[in-house]
């Protein structure tokens, strides 16, 4: 492990002269040696700064490769949306390790049927072929087609499994008359948190086991990173992945302090991933209880459940970030701050201003935030996704304090 360890990281470095560049000034602060050397701990974190900086820009030379493939989210400080980059050999690696963890998670049941329902972006771009290369009959359901269309296609096709994002399943949910006359018998799930809680009530709607809904974890930039199992109680990270914690001291930035001792910020490092410099990328989202577990035989790293984010961004079916939200907010008011609530799925954009805003600037403010990443804004309008809330709050005075102050983003 440590020789292929090694050759990461020069690998890295190799592709990425700017990453070279920030392990060569590490190598000086560590007194000599050379990069390839480095122990984990002492590589540079990857963070959000660093990549928009280097990775996140117009001048990225693999921008220019033709044989990458591209998959864009969510916005950055500087206005840009984010492209993510895929070689040929990371698209094989992302296949074979999504059979892999689907595989685990299906078992031994012979399912023949699966209808992915994703909206958009590398999951869904990808989750027919993963199904057919696990020998089922594969479905997708476009994000543009409105709610109706989504349950009239689940009752037409019955399939065995569904593979869909907590958000747009609580609007089947909502929507559908008898959600268990669809025939799933699995779902997985991917994109939102879910709680084991409302995993339950899912169950029940569906008339399944519990066991039957499973949640993995994942990023554009890493790939699938982690499923939950049920026989543990605790998500188990994927091949190829090294996950390790750090405090929200590490980062550098101004961070409420976690609570408690089992609450760490997680940092990954993949070995699957070429075009994009995986080595500490830091995701952003509180991890509880992250520690080696046997499983299989064998000790495998696993964490309990994601708490929060702590960084830019959040999930209303595909990632917005707070940059996204402040632009559009920005647009029509000189004057106000922003706080951004998230109550289970739902989203509720908090402006403080010093003059009433009134109800038609609310609405403008609202239809520019949805449409701020148009995947949104075409499956809110579709009944796919919940709406996004914007209203006036008064101005608390509690927000004052120097870290609270800076935090943008409160999840209940």
């Amino acid at each position: 492990m440590l020789t292929a360890w090694k050759e990461w990281i020069d690998r890295t470095g190799r592709r990425f002269p700017w990453y070279r560049r920030l392990l060569d000034e590490q190598v000086g602060r560590s007194g000599g040696g050379t990069a390839a050397g480095l122990s984990q701990e002492r590589l540079p974190l990857l963070t959000a700064s660093l990549l928009e900086a280097h990775y996140y820009t117009e001048a990225n030379p693999l921008a220019q490769r033709a044989d990458h493939r591209r998959y864009r989210t969510s916005g950055t400080s500087t206005g840009r949306r984010k492209t993510i980059y895929y070689s040929e050999r990371d698209e094989e690696a992302y296949l074979r390790i999504k059979r892999e963890v689907f595989r685990a998670i299906l078992g031994p049941i012979d399912y023949r049927t699966a209808v992915s329902d994703l909206g958009t972006g590398h999951a869904e771009a990808t989750a027919a072929e993963v199904f057919r290369g696990l020998g089922m009959t594969a479905h997708t359901l476009p994000f543009r087609l409105p709610i109706e269309g989504h349950i009239e296609a689940l009752a037409r096709i019955r399939p065995e499994v569904l593979y869909t994002m907590p958000s747009i399943l609580d609007r089947i949910l909502q929507t559908a008359e008898d959600p268990a006359a669809f025939g799933i018998r699995q779902v997985i799930l991917v994109g939102e948190t879910a709680s084991r809680a409302w995993c339950s009530r899912v169950a029940e709607r569906l008339d399944i086991a519990p066991e039957r809904i499973a949640d993995t974890y994942g990023s554009i930039e890493i790939g699938t990173i982690a499923y939950y199992a049920h026989e543990h109680g605790r998500y188990l990270f994927a091949d190829g992945i090294v996950a390790e914690g750090i405090g929200v001291e590490e980062l550098g930035e101004a961070y409420e302090p976690l609570a408690g001792e089992s609450e760490r910020v997680l940092v990954l490092s993949s070995t699957a991933r070429e075009a994009f410099p995986a080595l500490r990328y830091v995701t952003y989202d509180v991890v509880r209880d992250l520690r080696p577990i046997l499983a299989g035989g064998e000790l495998r790293m696993s964490f309990r459940n994601v708490a929060r984010r702590i960084g830019p961004e959040l999930k209303h079916g595909e990632k917005i970030s707070i940059y996204d939200i402040e632009d559009a907010v920005y647009r029509h008011l000189r004057e106000a701050a922003v706080r951004v609530r998230v109550l289970g799925r739902c989203l509720r954009v908090c402006l403080q201003s010093p003059a009433p805003i009134g109800e038609e600037n609310l609405s403008r403010i609202r239809r520019q935030i949805e449409d701020a990443v148009p995947e949104i804004g075409q499956m809110i309008r579709g009944g796919l996704l919940a709406g996004i809330e914007v209203v006036q709050e008064a101005t608390d005075d509690t927000l004052d304090g120097d870290i609270v102050k800076r935090k943008k983003i409160f999840y209940a």
